[in-house]
């Protein structure tokens, strides 16, 4: 991710061997990292249970949110591709009990492909 994408607040791809690794204190037994995004500090993580939002507050990061949601919490969800002048592409998740989606913005060159899989895989089991 470069330092622009970071500044604009656009997620790029991390390494799931990593972020397993990382997250792996949290993990269920036998949870599996399917696809993560970086976002300076902030990651997207999507397991084959859940999505975890994960949110480094403060000038040191030390405080850490993780925001749980199980596949079956989603109700929908869009993703827009960037396109010729507009440079990244959006995600949008609806959880049930929220009127308003999760909104994220992605990076050009995501695989947003690998999105729509990760959530269709969990969502539409």
């Amino acid at each position: 991710m470069g330092i622009f994408d970071g500044l604009l607040g656009h997620a790029s791809s991390a390494s799931t061997e990593t972020v397993q690794r990382d997250l792996a204190p949290i993990l269920a037994p036998g949870e599996v990292v399917g696809l993560a995004f970086k976002l300076v500090r902030d990651m997207y993580v999507f397991t084959d249970k859940r999505l975890i939002l994960i949110d480094k507050q403060g000038i040191t990061g030390r405080k850490v949110e993780h925001h749980s949601i199980p596949y079956r919490a989603i109700t929908q969800f869009s993703i827009e591709t960037a396109g010729t002048f507009d440079m990244e592409a959006e995600m949008r998740i609806w959880v049930s009990g929220q009127s308003a989606p999760l909104e994220r913005t992605l990076a050009r060159g995501v695989d947003v492909a690998g999105i729509q899989r990760a959530l269709a895989a969990g969502v539409l089991r």
